[in-house]
Protein backbone atom coordinates (compact mmCIF):
# COMPACT_ATOMS: atom_id res chain seq x y z
CA UNK A 1 0.00 0.00 0.00
CA UNK A 2 2.32 2.28 1.09
CA UNK A 3 4.23 1.96 -2.76
CA UNK A 4 1.24 2.75 -4.61
CA UNK A 5 0.38 5.50 -1.96
CA UNK A 6 4.54 7.11 -3.14
CA UNK A 7 3.96 6.09 -6.38
CA UNK A 8 0.70 8.24 -6.68
CA UNK A 9 2.01 11.61 -4.66
CA UNK A 10 5.18 11.39 -7.57
CA UNK A 11 3.06 12.32 -10.40
CA UNK A 12 5.46 10.30 -12.87
CA UNK A 13 3.84 7.19 -14.24
CA UNK A 14 6.72 5.35 -15.28
CA UNK A 15 6.23 5.40 -18.71
CA UNK A 16 5.20 7.73 -21.65
CA UNK A 17 5.36 10.93 -21.70
CA UNK A 18 4.84 13.75 -18.71
CA UNK A 19 3.46 17.10 -18.49
CA UNK A 20 5.91 19.85 -20.37
CA UNK A 21 5.78 22.89 -18.83
CA UNK A 22 5.54 25.19 -21.68
CA UNK A 23 7.62 28.59 -21.87
CA UNK A 24 9.27 27.30 -18.70
CA UNK A 25 10.59 23.72 -19.24
CA UNK A 26 14.25 23.95 -21.21
CA UNK A 27 16.26 21.50 -23.44
CA UNK A 28 18.25 19.17 -22.28
CA UNK A 29 20.72 19.58 -25.37
CA UNK A 30 20.29 23.14 -26.84
CA UNK A 31 18.78 24.59 -23.51
CA UNK A 32 16.26 26.63 -25.46
CA UNK A 33 12.63 26.98 -23.68
CA UNK A 34 10.48 24.56 -24.77
CA UNK A 35 7.28 26.66 -26.72
CA UNK A 36 6.25 24.90 -29.66
CA UNK A 37 3.89 22.56 -28.72
CA UNK A 38 3.52 20.67 -32.06
CA UNK A 39 7.26 19.90 -32.60
CA UNK A 40 8.74 18.82 -29.06
CA UNK A 41 10.76 15.93 -27.93
CA UNK A 42 10.59 14.01 -25.02
CA UNK A 43 13.00 10.51 -24.34
CA UNK A 44 12.59 8.57 -21.14
CA UNK A 45 15.42 6.25 -20.12
CA UNK A 46 15.18 3.83 -17.28
CA UNK A 47 17.36 4.27 -14.45
CA UNK A 48 19.14 1.16 -12.47
CA UNK A 49 16.74 1.60 -9.91
CA UNK A 50 14.27 0.91 -11.68
CA UNK A 51 12.54 3.73 -12.34
CA UNK A 52 13.18 6.20 -15.37
CA UNK A 53 13.63 9.78 -15.69
CA UNK A 54 12.69 12.05 -18.35
CA UNK A 55 13.89 14.60 -20.62
CA UNK A 56 13.04 17.26 -22.54
CA UNK A 57 13.90 18.89 -26.14
CA UNK A 58 12.85 21.56 -28.07
CA UNK A 59 12.82 19.45 -30.96
CA UNK A 60 13.32 15.86 -32.56
CA UNK A 61 16.81 16.69 -33.80
CA UNK A 62 17.75 18.18 -30.27
CA UNK A 63 16.48 14.33 -28.47
CA UNK A 64 18.09 12.30 -31.02
CA UNK A 65 21.70 13.81 -31.60
CA UNK A 66 21.25 14.03 -27.36
CA UNK A 67 20.13 10.09 -27.17
CA UNK A 68 23.23 9.46 -29.59
CA UNK A 69 25.60 10.23 -27.19
CA UNK A 70 23.85 8.12 -24.60
CA UNK A 71 24.41 4.24 -23.81
CA UNK A 72 20.44 4.06 -23.39
CA UNK A 73 20.21 4.81 -26.99
CA UNK A 74 20.39 0.84 -27.67
CA UNK A 75 18.01 -0.44 -24.25
CA UNK A 76 14.50 -0.96 -25.68
CA UNK A 77 12.90 0.29 -22.61
CA UNK A 78 14.35 3.43 -23.82
CA UNK A 79 11.25 5.87 -25.12
CA UNK A 80 10.67 8.35 -27.60
CA UNK A 81 7.78 10.90 -27.81
CA UNK A 82 7.29 13.80 -30.14
CA UNK A 83 4.11 15.60 -31.00
CA UNK A 84 2.08 15.23 -33.75
CA UNK A 85 2.36 18.56 -35.57
CA UNK A 86 -1.01 19.12 -36.60
CA UNK A 87 -2.23 18.31 -33.02
CA UNK A 88 0.13 18.58 -30.65
CA UNK A 89 -0.38 14.88 -29.09
CA UNK A 90 2.14 12.64 -27.57
CA UNK A 91 2.87 9.94 -30.07
CA UNK A 92 5.73 6.92 -30.26
CA UNK A 93 8.46 8.67 -32.26
CA UNK A 94 9.73 5.46 -33.69
CA UNK A 95 6.50 4.41 -34.98
CA UNK A 96 5.60 8.08 -36.37
CA UNK A 97 6.37 9.07 -40.33
CA UNK A 98 8.05 12.54 -40.53
CA UNK A 99 7.35 14.91 -43.45
CA UNK A 100 10.25 17.02 -44.35
CA UNK A 101 9.69 21.19 -44.40
CA UNK A 102 8.31 22.15 -41.58
CA UNK A 103 9.35 24.85 -39.33
CA UNK A 104 10.73 23.77 -36.42
CA UNK A 105 12.37 25.43 -33.05
CA UNK A 106 16.41 23.82 -34.20
CA UNK A 107 15.89 23.98 -38.13
CA UNK A 108 15.62 20.06 -38.45
CA UNK A 109 12.48 20.47 -40.11
CA UNK A 110 10.65 17.42 -39.64
CA UNK A 111 7.44 17.52 -38.32
CA UNK A 112 5.83 14.33 -37.02
CA UNK A 113 2.21 12.66 -37.09
CA UNK A 114 0.63 8.73 -36.46
CA UNK A 115 -0.91 8.47 -39.75
CA UNK A 116 1.39 7.74 -43.14
CA UNK A 117 1.67 9.68 -45.63
CA UNK A 118 2.95 9.94 -49.11
CA UNK A 119 6.32 11.70 -49.47
CA UNK A 120 7.16 10.78 -45.95
CA UNK A 121 10.27 9.35 -43.74
CA UNK A 122 10.17 6.55 -40.96
CA UNK A 123 12.09 6.98 -37.50
CA UNK A 124 15.24 5.53 -39.55
CA UNK A 125 15.06 8.04 -41.98
CA UNK A 126 14.16 11.29 -40.13
CA UNK A 127 16.81 10.18 -37.92
CA UNK A 128 19.47 9.83 -40.95
CA UNK A 129 18.18 13.19 -41.93
CA UNK A 130 19.07 14.79 -38.43
CA UNK A 131 22.44 14.07 -38.73
CA UNK A 132 22.70 14.79 -41.96
CA UNK A 133 21.70 17.91 -41.24
CA UNK A 134 23.90 18.23 -38.24
CA UNK A 135 27.04 17.13 -40.60
CA UNK A 136 26.37 19.58 -43.10
CA UNK A 137 25.39 22.77 -40.63
CA UNK A 138 26.31 22.18 -37.28
CA UNK A 139 24.82 25.05 -36.39
CA UNK A 140 23.98 23.91 -32.54
CA UNK A 141 27.75 23.68 -32.17
CA UNK A 142 27.03 19.90 -31.02
CA UNK A 143 29.42 16.90 -31.50
CA UNK A 144 28.00 14.24 -33.22
CA UNK A 145 30.25 11.28 -33.83
CA UNK A 146 29.38 8.57 -36.15
CA UNK A 147 28.93 5.46 -34.60
CA UNK A 148 31.16 2.85 -35.35
CA UNK A 149 29.03 -0.34 -37.01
Amino acid sequence: MLTFVLSACGGDPGQGPVEVKWDRDACERCRMVLSDRLHSAQVRVPMPDGRSRVYRFDDIGCALIWLEERAERDNPATEIWVNDWRTGDWIDARTATYLRDQVTPMEYGLGAQSAPASDALDFEQAKAHIFDVEARFNVHGGHLHPREP
